[in-house]
């Protein structure tokens, strides 16, 4: 399995770095997740991806935890 860090970036205007944080995270209290991720690999090749809600909702309804292939 590999290991990827996942990020996602959004633009605000703050007096601090703790602002601009807590700014991001109230808007994700507002809104569903966002759809647009940069995933970088242990390698550190980088991937833009765009989700599809739908999709992106139906897998996260899913406990993949409890997939043997996870194990």
């Amino acid at each position: 399995m590999h290991k990827f860090t996942v990020t996602i970036t959004e633009e605000f205007e703050a007096d601090t770095a703790e602002e601009a944080a807590l700014l991001m995270y109230q808007e994700l209290t507002k809104r569903p997740a966002p759809l647009h991720y940069t995933a970088m690999d242990e390698l550190r090749t980088v991937t833009n991806l765009t989700l599809d809600r739908e999709k992106a909702d139906a897998f996260a309804s899913v406990d993949h935890t409890a997939d043997p292939g996870n194990w």
